[in-house]
């Protein structure tokens, strides 16, 4: 969904790529970053937080009408339903990101 939205062309893509394999381990609580992912990524958990809390913000607030065909793809099983994962609250991710 970032593709569409001029404020993450900016973006290093390692960084945006790196920011919701973040969110992604958050959202489904399969732990943080781990120093692996630090050493192969090359971004600290740190280095990530304000991205992770904007992708979760575009999650939240993005509007319905847009992408339809890209969210009914990945509403299917084969691609594990990913579209249809709720958001996190903000204020929750907000919690664990301080815990990282």
């Amino acid at each position: 969904i970032t593709l569409q939205e001029y404020d993450y062309a900016r973006e290093s893509p390692s960084k945006l790529a790196a920011s919701c394999l973040l969110l992604a381990l958050t959202m489904k609580n399969l732990g943080g970053w781990t120093p692996t992912l630090e050493y192969y990524s090359g971004y600290c958990s740190q280095d990530l937080h304000p991205l992770v809390k904007k992708l979760n913000f575009l999650l939240t607030y993005q509007p319905h009408d847009k992408l339809k065909t890209v969210r009914t793809k990945y509403s299917h099983r084969d691609f594990f339903e990913v579209a249809k994962v709720k958001p996190m609250d903000m204020l929750k991710l907000e919690e664990i990101l301080k815990s990282c």
